[in-house]
């Protein structure tokens, strides 16, 4: 892959785009995953795509098969991309806890992290949201937080982006692009 002209607007906007895109399926989906390729290189190896791509785009994310069921991370470790892979991505579904929060948790030790979900998931001051993190092979990561809205009352969705949002997600696709 060339190398970006500049990789952290260019990531930043990949995890967008994929954001987007699992936000047009709507809500309670499971993790999607996607490649990062060159763009030229798939233009290259699939011609008939040219009307669906942005050409200008260096990259272009593309779906991959359903994660297994269970833990994500041990999904993600069984996961090595091959070199034309310039990137990763991951869309995943959270909850999110204001702060103070947690202490209202059961321990988690990890015999009982299911049970943690769920008291999480049944916390009364919770937030659902979903998360993409995405990460270039040698380069920087992006993190996009679409949190859902539309419950009586409030506003609709609202998105905050930050490259620390998930710094473990981060660290765990880029073991993925790891040789």
């Amino acid at each position: 892959m060339g190398s970006l002209e500049n990789p952290a607007p260019a990531v930043a906007a990949l995890a967008r785009e994929v954001e987007e895109f699992v936000a047009a399926g709507g809500w309670d989906q499971p993790p999607q995953l996607f490649a990062l390729v060159p763009t030229a290189a798939l233009l290259r190896e699939q011609p008939d795509l040219a009307g669906q791509l942005d050409a200008a785009s260096p990259l272009t994310p593309v779906a991959q098969e359903a994660l297994p069921e269970g833990d994500l991370a041990d999904a993600l470790g069984r996961i090595a991309w091959p070199e034309a892979v310039a990137g990763c991505a991951l869309a995943q579904e959270i909850i999110v806890l204001p702060p103070g929060a947690e202490a209202s948790l059961p321990d988690s030790g990890s015999e009982d992290i299911e049970r943690l979900r769920q008291a999480a998931a049944d916390h009364p001051a919770r937030t659902e949201a979903r998360l993409v993190a995405a990460v270039l092979r040698d380069g920087p990561g992006a993190c996009v937080l679409r949190l859902r809205g539309g419950r009586p009352g409030e506003p609709g969705d609202e998105v905050v982006e930050h490259p620390e949002l998930a710094p473990n997600l981060i660290d765990a696709l880029r073991a993925t692009l790891s040789p």
